[in-house]
C-alpha cells in the first residue's frame, strides 16, 4: 500500500513528518511522492504561524480530495489543532474520508501504521477509510507523546534532527503557536544524550537540535547551554546544528560553548523587528541595541558565522519611521540571510485586534525591501567565503540539475553547494567532507536557484 506525506512550516514539523513516515515504512507501506495517483493514504502536517500557510494547507487539502477521490486525507499539525471544525468541513457531505487529529494527539499517527497492519489493511481486501474511523476514535488518546517522534531514518533530508524541546512560555503578542503547542516542555538530557549517541552510531555526521523555542530548553538542572556541553561531551564526532534561537537568552554560558568547532557557524535569530517601539508591541524583552551587541558577541567567538534572522514588516502601527529602523539594523548587522514576511493576524492573539493596521501595499513593499537586502547580505557573505575551505555534508543528488561529477552540499555556515568531486569517487549522501569555494553561482540572485556556490571537494571520508 502506498502513502504520501505533505509538510507545511518549521523544521520541527518537518522532524515529526520524517518520524511519521518511518512509521509506516517500517510497517511494509510505501513511499510516493505527494502527487503520486497510487497514493491511499496522505498525511498533511500543517503550520498556523501565518494565514498564509493556513491558506495553502486549504488548497493542499482541497487539492487532494478532489484530485484523488478514493484517498484517506489526514490532516494534523498546529493549524489541525487550532481549527479542527473548519478544517473538517472541507470535506463534501458524506464522503468520510478527511481524518483531522489535533497537534496534541500528532504522536498517535505513529501507531496507526501497526493498526492497519494488525487489522489486515495490507493483506486483506478492507475498507480502508473505515480502519482510519476506527483508530481515530479510539486511538488517538491525547497523552505524553511530544518526544516520540524518533526516526530511525530520514527520508527527506541527509542530516538527522532531533527534538529537544516543544511548545514555548514567551506569550508574543502576534503568535499562535504557543496556544497550539502548550507550555515549554524539555527532552531529559540523557534521553538527548542516548538518542544523539544513536544517531552517531548510524552514521549521521550532524544533527539538527530542533524544537518550538530551543532557546528555553530546561531539564535536569540544565539549560541550552548546559545541554550542549553535556552533549558534545558524551558524543566524539557528531556535529550540532542549532534550529531558531531568541536574542535574550543568550548567556555567557551560551557563547562559551559555541566556541566548539562541533557547533555549526550559523545562527537564526527571532529578531522580528529593528524599532524599539515595535519590539515592545510584540512583548519582545529585548531592545536593538541588545540585539547587535549578541550579534557582536557571535562574531567575536566564531569567524564570520552565518547570521541570520526573521522579520515581520508590518506589524500594527509600525510607521515609516519604524521600518526604516529596522531596515537600518538590518544593514548594519550584515545578515546572511533574513527570512521576512508580512503580519498576519492571528485570531486569538492581542496583536490580532491592535489598531493602526498597515496596508498590504506598503507591507509587501516593506518584505520587497528586506528580501532584496537579504540577497545582498547573502551574495556579500558568499563572496566573503569564496576562497576558503569549509567542511559540508553531501546530501542526496537528484533534485537539482547539478554537472557532470558533482554533488550537492550543505556547508558547516549554510550555503548550498555544487561541488565538484574531481578524480575523487563520488561521497555517499550523508558524507563529511572538505571544500574550497571557488566561485558564487553567477545565477545567484537573478532566478530562483538553490545552489549558492561551487565548489571543489579537497578531503573526504
Amino acid at each position: 500500500m502506498f502513502f504520501s506525506v505533505y509538510t507545511l512550516g518549521c523544521k520541527l514539523n518537518q522532524l515529526e513528518t520524517e518520524a511519521i513516515t518511518d512509521s509506516f515504512f517500517r510497517k511494509g507501506f510505501i513511499p510516493v511522492s505527494w502527487n503520486s495517483s497510487e497514493s491511499a493514504i496522505r498525511v498533511i502536517n500543517t503550520c498556523t504561524v501565518t494565514s498564509m500557510a493556513e491558506q495553502k494547507a486549504r488548497r493542499v487539502i482541497r487539492k487532494a480530495l478532489r484530485n484523488h477521490p478514493n484517498v484517506c486525507l489526514i490532516v494534523t499539525g498546529c493549524y489541525a489543532q487550532m481549527e479542527k471544525s473548519a478544517l473538517a468541513a472541507l470535506e463534501q457531505e458524506g464522503s468520510e474520508r478527511l481524518f483531522i487529529i489535533p497537534g496534541e494527539k500528532k504522536d498517535s499517527l505513529l501507531d496507526l501504521s501497526a493498526f492497519l497492519v494488525e487489522k489486515g489493511a495490507l493483506s486483506e481486501k478492507r475498507n480502508l477509510a473505515e480502519l482510519i474511523s476506527l483508530w481515530a476514535d479510539h486511538d488517538t488518546k491525547a497523552g505524553d507523546g511530544t518526544f516520540r517522534f524518533r526516526p530511525e531514518s530520514f527520508s527527506a533530508h541527509s542530516r538527522g534532527f532531533l527534538k529537544i524541546q516543544d511548545g514555548c512560555d514567551s506569550h508574543c503578542s502576534y503568535c499562535r503557536v504557543g496556544h497550539a503547542r502548550g507550555k515549554s516542555r524539555s527532552l531529559d538530557a540523557e534521553e538527548a544524550l542516548k538518542e544523539l549517541k544513536a544517531l552517531e552510531q548510524r552514521g549521521f555526521a550532524e544533527v539538527v537540535l530542533t524544537g518550538v523555542n530551543i532557546s528555553q530548553y530546561s531539564n535536569s538542572g540544565l539549560n541550552l547551554p548546559g545541554l550542549l556541553d553535556f552533549l558534545l561531551k558524551g558524543t566524539k564526532n557528531i556535529r550540532l546544528r542549532l534550529s531558531s534561537i531568541e536574542p535574550e537568552l543568550l548567556s555567557d554560558d551560551f557563547f562559551q560553548v559555541i566556541k566548539n568547532k562541533r557547533i555549526r557557524p550559523h545562527f537564526h535569530l527571532s529578531v522580528q523587528s529593528g524599532s524599539a517601539k515595535i519590539l515592545e508591541k510584540m512583548d519582545r524583552h529585548y531592545t536593538p541595541a541588545e540585539v547587535e551587541k549578541t550579534l557582536e558577541r557571535f562574531r567575536t567567538v566564531r569567524d564570520d558565522p552565518f547570521l541570520a534572522c526573521d522579520i515581520i514588516a508590518g506589524f500594527p502601527g509600525e510607521t515609516e519611521e519604524d521600518f526604516q529602523d529596522t531596515l537600518q539594523l538590518c544593514e548594519r548587522s550584515a545578515f546572511a540571510w533574513i527570512h521576512t514576511f508580512p503580519f498576519s493576524p492571528r485570531p486569538g492573539t492581542t496583536a490580532a485586534s491592535f489598531p493602526g493596521r498597515v496596508s498590504e501595499r506598503d507591507a509587501t513593499r516593506r518584505v520587497k525591501l528586506l528580501t532584496e537586502l537579504a540577497r545582498k547580505g547573502r551574495g556579500q557573505y558568499i563572496e566573503r567565503w569564496t576562497g576558503r575551505e569549509v567542511e559540508a555534508i553531501v546530501e542526496a543528488s537528484g533534485q537539482k540539475a547539478l554537472p557532470k561529477g558533482h554533488v550537492q552540499g550543505l556547508s558547516e555556515n549554510y550555503l548550498k553547494l555544487s561541488i565538484d568531486c574531481g578524480t575523487e569517487p563520488i561521497p555517499a549522501p550523508g558524507s563529511l567532507i572538505h571544500c574550497r569555494l571557488l566561485q558564487q553561482n553567477p545565477m545567484y540572485g537573478k532566478k530562483l536557484n538553490d545552489v549558492h556556490a561551487f565548489c571543489i571537494i579537497t578531503s573526504g571520508r
